[in-house]
Parts: structure tokens; sequence; C-alpha cells
């Protein structure tokens, strides 16, 4: 069969194997199969769909780590692939006649959307430095998950059977408190040692103001003498939580340090972290969520991708009514409204346009939102001069006399 001028691919992306159809210009399909997410495999589905079509347009709607096979052999063959959002794709289908869903009926309906729609984003391959970013930031976010989930579930056992020691510390910050949870978990125990002993052991561990948690824990042990039912078991279930709690802590500092390696290695490094409260984590999350920072036309481009600029809702006579966006990236806006939050706590320019927003009636989190879309302008004419950020203005350039 003579291969047609243009071609539409669609990808319904999976995890075990992928759908991919390919239709023509008129929409009939010309090729609609199984591919196994093999390297083999994907090369011969790409080889019989170039064979079909002198140039094809691909489309995924997933671009997460399912997809990574197929995209990196499809930018090896310089296709061009486009994203065509899972909302979009749902609202296509019911377009078309019939309710049945199928891998097959998916890819089609990919394949039309990337056929009849021209504004769809294209796929790039994301860089090896970006990639690894990516990897590593979302490790560490589970990683933070896991600590949350520990502390709660620590101190409602805690609380269940000793809840003066429960509200003597604050877990999520005091390394002292677990390291006296993984000897020491009920009040007959604390009461026994004793505060002198029970400080030597804390410094023995490396506890910091040993002797104020040793006093805290004494005097919550002599507020309780009565033994309730289960003590014993939630005790060992302290002391394990406990444990974890404080390995978790070693792995999240040990992975921090990794991240703050690799993020430096990034060539816009210096003039992110340049900018104040753009620490090294929230730098690599800001290169994890927005990918090449040049891929973005204008700072107005980048500000809009993390929902930091209102969009209208006119109708009719409704004119000027402008609402939060709801399409964008929740990770690109936390690491903006984060790093406005803590720019704000210190004096200095930041600060002193928050307060000016607080005085033209704006409450707190309008305030931070105008900051952190204030910051987006900032960072991007830092990264367009190739200068890191200082207080005072640069000196101007002055212009040759014209006569």
């Amino acid at each position: 069969m003579k291969p047609v001028p243009q071609g539409w691919a669609g990808v319904d992306v999976g995890k075990g194997h992928h759908w991919v159809c390919l239709i023509a210009e008129d929409g009939t399909t010309l090729w609609s199969n199984k591919v196994i997410n093999d390297e083999t495999t994907i090369l011969e589905a790409i080889g019989e769909v170039c064979s079909r079509a002198e140039q094809v347009t691909w489309a995924v709607d997933v671009t997460g780590t399912m997809s990574g096979l197929l995209l990196a052999l499809l930018a090896a063959h310089d296709e061009t692939v486009k994203y065509v959002p899972g909302r979009v794709a749902n609202k296509m289908a019911d377009t078309y006649r019939g309710e049945a869903k199928t891998d097959a009926r998916d890819a089609y309906v990919i394949a039309e959307t990337v056929r009849q729609r021209g504004d769809l984003t294209e796929v790039e391959v994301a860089a090896t430095l970006v990639t690894e970013l990516r990897l590593l930031v979302t490790h560490r976010t589970d990683l933070v998950a896991d600590r949350v989930r520990l502390i709660n579930r620590l101190r409602d056992v805690l609380s269940g059977y000793f809840p003066a020691l429960e509200r003597a510390f604050d877990y999520a910050h005091s390394r002292g408190a677990l390291v006296l949870l993984t000897g020491y978990q009920t009040p007959a125990a604390i009461r026994r040692i004793g505060q002198s002993r029970l400080q030597g052991w804390l410094v023995k561990r490396k506890v910091r103001s040993a002797d104020q948690v040793a006093a805290a824990a004494l005097d919550a042990a002599g507020a309780q003498h009565t033994v309730v039912p289960g003590q014993d078991v939630a005790a060992t279930i302290v002391a394990d939580l406990a444990a974890q709690l404080l390995a978790i802590d070693d792995r999240i500092k040990d992975l921090d340090q990794r991240v703050t390696t690799t993020f430096r290695a990034h060539p816009q490094a210096a003039i992110i972290e340049s900018l104040p409260g753009m620490g090294p984590i929230l730098g690599a999350e800001l290169i994890a969520a927005a990918g090449d920072l040049n891929g973005y036309a204008n700072a107005g481009r980048l500000a809009s991708a993390a929902g930091l600029v209102p969009v209208p809702k006119d109708s009719g006579r409704r004119t000027g009514n402008l609402h939060r966006p709801v399409r964008y990236s929740r990770k690109l806006r936390r690491v903006f409204y984060l790093s406005a939050q803590s720019a704000m706590m210190r004096e200095g320019p930041n600060r002193d346009y928050y307060l000016k927003k607080r005085s033209e009636g704006h409450k707190h989190v309008q305030a931070l939102i105008c900051l952190a879309r204030r910051r987006v302008d900032v960072l991007w004419a830092l990264l367009r001069e190739n200068r890191p950020f200082e207080v005072a203005p640069p000196a101007r350039k002055e212009l040759p006399a014209t006569a």
C-alpha cells in the first residue's frame, strides 16, 4: 500500500502495553495495534507507522514514567510528539457515537484530537539533569509524606496511653524527643531512671538540650501513675515508630545533599538560588516542574503555567470578570508561593512589596500571590540578563550621544 502524505498516530499509554492507532487525513484508520512496552516491539511499531505515512504527528495522553521508553525512542527517530491531556481526550470521546471504552478507541480519539487541534503542546524529552532532579524531588516528596504519616501515627498511639508525654514535645521538629522514645516510652520507666541518669543517657546519644528534654519527660511522667490497658504493646509500637522516624530523617538529610549537588550542576542554579527565599531544594523543584526555563516565551507564560495569572470569564455584557485558573502546574505554583512566603519574612524589597499589598486591602494569601507573580518577573529578568539577584539595582549603561 502506498503511504499517505500525512498521518496522525494516537497512543493510549499503559504500564504493560500501549495501543497505537494511525489515522489518515479523512479520519480513516490506517493501522491500529497493541504494542508491548518493550524496546523491540516499540521500534517495530514505529516502523509500521512510518511505512504507512510519509510524515507522522504522534500524540500521547501520558508524559510520565510509563511513556519514558516510548518518548525516548520517538525522540531518537526525530518524530514530532504532542501531548493530549486526559481531560481533553475524555471530553473529545463524548462527541463520538457509542459508550464503549477500549484502548483501541481511546487511541483513535487521541489521534483524532491531534489531527483536529493545532494548539497542543509539543512533548520534549527532558535533559538528563532535569530527569535526575525530577526523580530525586519525587522521591523526597514521598519520604516527607511517609514521615508525616509516621508522626501522626506515633502521636495517635502515644496519646492513647501517655497523653502528657504526647503534649510535651513537638515530634515533627524535636529529634531529642524521638531518641527518648526509642528507649523510654512509659511513665513508670521514665520515673525509674530519674532525671540525672536520663540526661546522661540522652547526652551519650548526642541529643541537644538533653537537660530540657529529660526535665520535660519527668514532668510528664509525674503527672500520670495509672497503667492503661495495652500500654506495653503500645510502648513497643511507639519505640518502633520513633526508630523509623529517626531513620527516615537521616535518609531525607542524605537525599537533600544529593539534590543540592545535582541542582548546583545546572547552569542557571546560581542565578535561581540568588533570589531571596529560593534555596537549593525549592530551586530543584522549580527545575523539575518547569523543565527548560528557556522554553517559555516570556515571564507571563511562566507565571501562567504556575497559575499566578487570572483568567477572564466574560459573557455578554458581563466583562472584566477575572477568576483563578483551573489548569496549571500545582508543583510550580507551590515553588513560587513557598519562596515568596519565605522571602516575605525577612526585611527587604520582598517584604516591602508584601506590606504594600496588605495596605491596599489584600488579605495574606492574596498579597503572597501578588508577591509570587512579581518574583516571576524578577527571576525571568535575572535569567535573561544572566546575572544574580542584587538588592541594589545595577548601574545603567549610558547610551552613546546621537546628533
